[in-house]
């Protein structure tokens, strides 16, 4: 069995090293180096960096074009492994493989096709998850169900954490999953089309905090942009950050949304909300370092009162 594997970020590592124990990986795919930071350092994709330490070979086409392609042909693969390559690809890709592909998708499919379902099932609250090993179709995670087991959330999680536990606990069923279609290439099951429910990729302005919305739904938010793109409002004519909050259960209190209510040295800094108050546990001012709301408050003895919204004088 002679895999191609694709992948990017670091969900995908643990199942390249998990693969590459069991199978023969002829090549990783991966997204070419790309400059980031102010120094505009060049920086190789965690993929990458795995690939180099297992001694893989590695490509990094800037294209998938025909030249790749015949690349490709060449190493005579079997199959094509993908996971967060980031990528679409085309039929004249996909047929190079005898057997096909498979796909690892983080959430019970058809439910939250595409680029953010980690982040969507903790915005909206879900009690359950999943993780979807599917074989590669033409459409979006349209591809047959070879594997699905259920992830029950307790609440707590935020898309990094989720993130690292989808990431090893789909390294095995990767390996299941080669060895279910070795054992039958005709296996698994169709998804139901007119149940599917898609999500979107997500930008920087999503983290912008609406105080309109309730406070479950905002600490729902801050959980689902951890660690990306964060969350965050403005004090005054600064961005101030988020980081972690939890609705208040306390005696009742209202106010204008956005508006800092009360500093409890149990609860934390009591923000209102459009329905519901929100303790604000860990935040950071712009430029400054992550401060505990105790700290926070310490430095900054005018937050109590202020109201939080953008520049232009919107909550939102």
């Amino acid at each position: 069995m002679r895999i191609l594997f694709a992948g990017t970020p670091d969900i995908a590592v643990p199942s390249l090293k998990a693969l590459a124990e069991k199978f023969e990986i002829c090549a990783v795919l991966t997204n070419p180096d790309r400059e980031t930071g102010r120094g505009r350092k060049i920086v190789s994709s965690p993929v990458y960096e795995t690939a180099r330490e297992l001694g893989l070979n590695i490509l990094q086409p800037e294209k998938l074009d025909e030249e790749f392609l015949d690349e490709v042909r060449a190493l005579k693969p079997d199959l094509l492994a993908v996971i967060a390559f980031g990528k679409i690809f085309r039929k004249n890709f996909l047929d190079l493989f005898p057997l096909g592909g498979i796909n690892l998708h983080p959430s019970l499919l058809p439910k939250y096709r595409g680029p953010s379902p980690l982040n969507e099932a903790i915005r909206n609250g879900d009690a359950l998850t999943g993780i979807t090993v599917q074989k590669l179709a033409l459409k979006m995670d349209s591809g047959d169900i070879l594997l699905q087991p259920e992830l029950k959330l307790d609440g707590s999680e935020t898309t990094g954490s989720l993130t690292e536990k989808v990431a090893e606990l789909g390294a095995p069923l990767m390996v299941e999953a080669v060895e279910l279609l070795m054992a039958d290439p005709g296996a698994g099951h169709p998804q139901d089309d007119g149940q599917a429910t898609f999500c979107r990729l997500i930008s920087k302005e999503d983290g912008e905090i609406d105080w309109t919305a309730s406070a479950e739904q905002i600490q729902r938010n801050i959980r689902a942009n951890d660690p990306w793109p964060g969350t965050y409002s403005w004090y005054g004519d600064k961005k101030i950050n988020i980081l972690e909050a939890e609705v208040y259960r306390g005696d009742a209190l209202s106010g204008k949304p956005g508006t800092v209510l009360s500093y409890s040295k149990k609860d934390g800094i009591l923000v209102a909300a459009g329905s519901g108050v929100l303790a604000v546990k860990r935040l950071q001012l712009q430029s400054k370092k992550p401060m505990d709301y105790k700290s926070f408050v310490n430095g900054n003895r005018d937050f109590v009162g202020s109201i939080l919204q953008s520049p232009s004088g919107d909550s939102a």
